[in-house]
């Protein structure tokens, strides 16, 4: 599949020459929960297009994650607005409507979204994180995610991951200090913009939230396994009791 160039003057010895050679496109798969550096250098490194270009048209949070088929030859401001379109479309009225209902704006619906993609894995789990985060912020207690914290460890732009990569995988006590609007452990309520690029399941997750859960903390062990608690010592112990 993809995109070949052909001439009503190829005789079909060419054009069955040209059909079984490589096209004229790529395609390009980008993965639920990067942020906007991470597709900048997938795009880099399968289509050729500067990092730094992408990044001044791509809006984080809006760059839907899909797998795309992109002429090789499509610009920067193409790319982010086939990805935004597919946002569009996937962001359904329906989705927005539900999101509104649990009094949370558009906007404030995308960037739980982006937290949740980050913190969990599967359905149910997103799900569930998706309602203790709601509740949390409904109430005004700190969302305390530590991939707003991930984020903030990188910089705006970076075009290479650092040593530890794009999501530090164990935060220290000082990590969780760092002076960032998007870091929820010092700043109450959602970070002014998503950290993340949602996918479909994200967004249903916040939409079907529930924040008269009876659970304020998650926790995933080393197995993958979700546990839940109502009080910060349950929560203590089943970070003990499931490493």
């Amino acid at each position: 599949a993809g995109t070949f160039r052909l001439s009503s003057a190829n005789s079909s010895e060419e054009i069955l020459k040209a059909l079984t050679g490589k096209p004229l496109d790529n395609w390009v798969t980008l993965i639920e929960g990067w942020r906007v550096e991470e597709m900048a250098k997938k795009l880099k490194d399968n289509l050729g297009v500067e990092s730094v270009d992408f990044l001044l048209v791509a809006k984080e949070g809006y760059m839907f994650p899909d797998t795309y088929l992109f002429p090789k030859d499509y610009t920067p401001e193409q790319i982010a607005k086939r990805l935004r379109d597919n946002f569009d479309k996937k962001y359904s009225d329906d989705l927005r409507s539900k999101i509104k209902a649990l009094g949370l704006t558009d906007t404030q619906g995308v960037i739980l979204a982006s937290i949740v993609e980050r913190e969990a894995r599967s359905d149910g789990a997103r799900r569930m994180v998706a309602s203790i985060l709601l509740k949390r912020f409904k109430i005004g207690m700190g969302l305390n995610a530590d991939a707003t914290v991930q984020y903030a460890l990188v910089p705006k732009g970076s075009q290479n991951p650092p040593s530890d990569g794009w999501w530090k995988r164990h935060l220290t006590s000082d990590d969780l200090k760092v002076d960032s609007p998007y870091n929820t452990y010092s700043h109450a309520g959602l970070p002014p913009a998503p950290i993340s690029n949602p996918g479909l399941s994200s967004l249903q997750a916040v939409a079907s939230a529930d924040p008269s859960t009876p659970y304020l903390y998650y926790y995933h062990d080393s197995k993958g396994v979700s546990h839940y608690a109502r009080t910060l010592e349950e929560h203590n112990q089943n970070v003990a009791d499931y490493p």
